[in-house]
C-alpha cells in the first residue's frame, strides 16, 4: 500500500477539522441548552465537552494513520517542533485547518438559522475574554488557561503517539485528554484549545469574537509550542532511548 501522499493528508486534515467543528461547536450551539416545556434536557457543558472528545476521538482513528490526526494548529505546531511532522508542511496543514473548519461553522450557522427566533450574534460558541467569556474571566486568566491547557494537550498527543506508548490507544487518550480541557476551559474562554476552532465560528458569532480571536490564536500555539519544545527534552525519543538501553 502505497503513503499517503500531501493532498491526502490535507484532505484527512480538512474533513478532521471539519468533523471537530460540527461535532463540539455544534453540540453547543444545537444542544447545550435546550428545554422541554420549562424543564432543561441540554446537554450542558458536560456534554459539550465529551462532544469535543469523541470528534477528536473518532477523527484520530479514522484519519490519524493518513496525516497524523491533527485538525488543530497548534497540535501541528508542537509536532514541528517535536520532529514528529516535516516543517515544509505546516503551513498546508493550517490553512486545510482553518477551510474546514471555516465551512463546519458556516454549515452550523445555516442549520441554527432554520429555527424561528435564532440570531447567530453571541450564540455560535464562540470565544471569549473578560465580558464574552461565559463566566467573566479576565485577559489574563483565559491567556493562562489557554497556554496551559493546550501544552497538557499537547503533552497527552506526544505521549500516546509516541513509539514506546502501547499501540491502538491513542485516540482514546487523546479524545478524553480534550474532553477534560474542556471540561476546565468552557466556564473561562468557551474552551478554544484550538485556533482552527475558535476562527470556524468567530465572524459568524461576531459580538466581539472576531477582534478577541487573537487571544485564541496566541495562547494556543505558545501552549503547543511549550510541549513540543519540552516533550523531547524531557522524555527523549525512542530511538535514544533505545541507544541508552543497548
Amino acid at each position: 500500500m502505497s503513503a499517503p501522499n500531501l493532498f491526502h493528508k490535507l484532505a484527512a486534515e480538512s474533513i478532521g477539522t471539519f468533523w471537530l467543528v460540527l461535532g463540539g461547536c455544534g453540540s453547543a450551539v444545537f444542544a447545550a441548552k435546550v428545554y422541554s416545556g420549562h424543564y432543561p434536557v441540554g446537554i450542558g457543558y458536560l456534554g459539550v465537552s465529551l462532544a469535543f472528545g469523541l470528534t477528536v476521538l473518532t477523527g484520530v482513528y479514522a484519519f490519524g494513520a493518513i496525516s497524523g490526526g491533527h485538525f488543530n494548529p497548534a497540535v501541528t505546531l508542537g509536532a514541528a517542533l517535536a520532529r514528529r511532522v516535516e516543517w515544509k508542511v505546516l503551513p498546508a496543514y493550517w490553512i486545510v485547518q482553518v477551510i474546514g473548519g471555516v465551512l463546519a461553522g458556516l454549515v452550523i450557522y445555516y442549520i441554527a438559522g432554520g429555527k424561528a427566533g435564532f440570531s447567530a450574534t453571541g450564540n455560535m460558541a464562540a470565544n471569549g475574554y473578560a465580558e464574552h467569556s461565559p463566566g467573566y474571566y479576565s485577559l489574563g486568566a483565559v491567556i493562562l488557561a489557554e497556554i496551559v491547557l493546550t501544552a497538557i494537550f499537547l503533552f497527552v498527543i506526544l505521549g500516546s503517539t509516541d513509539d514506546r506508548a502501547p499501540k491502538g490507544f491513542a485516540g482514546v487518550s487523546i479524545g478524553f485528554a480534550l474532553a477534560l480541557a474542556n471540561l476546565v476551559a468552557i466556564p473561562i474562554s468557551n474552551a478554544s484549545i484550538n485556533p482552527a476552532r475558535s476562527t470556524a465560528v468567530a465572524f459568524f458569532n461576531g459580538n466581539g469574537a472576531p477582534a478577541q480571536l487573537w487571544v485564541f490564536w496566541l495562547a494556543p500555539l505558545i501552549g503547543g509550542a511549550i510541549a513540543g519544545i519540552a516533550y523531547p527534552f524531557l522524555f527523549g525519543r525512542a530511538e535514544q532511548t533505545d541507544e541508552a538501553a543497548g
